[in-house]
């Protein structure tokens, strides 16, 4: 397989630019950050992540997430539909370590979760489809006391091949961005949940 892999989703890195975009394997692997976000054939807004961070075939090291993820606190990101700014508060890597979600995730889903989050910033601009959800627990009552939102975004994750190391394909998953209103006013990201791999739609040459 050539290096080149057409994906034919339309690449855009912070604005949209519509040009039909071809990635280079081994340039976007070691790129910056190696995350873009484009529409699929449908129209539909996906992030591309090219790199595999956590590759961790039976196990994540979730210390290892947790302490990467501490590389975000203090950042603020823009949802680019909804114009809302949210937060990465020092809360966040533990609580997604730590979390219900987390705990009952293995293999494939579990690996997909740990790597979604070297897109955060993309993932949360390009979130769609804002929810609400009231606050039921006394626990939250100040870190979100104003209650619970909820964003879903679909992200795409490279296959490299074992032998190699050529990349074969994109597999698409869908998480939700799980937000809380805090007292203080703001929106602050407590975790990324649900995730579910989409077994129809991979992006492949």
């Amino acid at each position: 397989m050539s290096g080149k892999v057409d994906l034919r989703i339309n690449i855009y890195r912070g604005q949209v630019d519509t040009n039909n975009a071809i990635i280079n394997a081994n340039d976007t692997k070691n790129g910056a950050n190696g995350v873009n976000c484009g529409t699929d054939l449908d129209g539909k807004k996906i992030v591309v992540i090219s790199d595999i961070r956590f590759k961790g075939k039976r196990n994540i090291n979730w210390e290892e997430v947790e302490q990467y993820l501490k590389e975000y606190i203090g950042d603020c990101y823009e949802v680019v539909e909804t114009s809302e700014q949210v937060y990465i508060g020092s809360d966040f890597p533990g609580e997604l370590k730590g979390s219900g979600d987390t705990k009952r995730l293995y293999g494939a889903n579990a690996k997909a979760k740990a790597n979604a989050t070297q897109g955060i910033p993309m993932l949360l601009q390009c979130a769609t489809n804002k929810r609400w959800q009231e606050n039921f627990k006394g626990k939250h009552n100040v870190d979100a006391k104003f209650d619970w939102y909820r964003f879903t975004i679909r992200f795409a994750l490279p296959v490299y091949n074992n032998d190699t190391g050529d990349l074969e394909r994109f597999n698409i998953f869908r998480i939700e961005m799980l937000i809380r209103h805090a007292a203080d006013g703001n929106l602050y990201l407590y975790d990324m949940v649900n995730i579910k791999k989409e077994t129809n739609t991979p992006l492949e040459q």
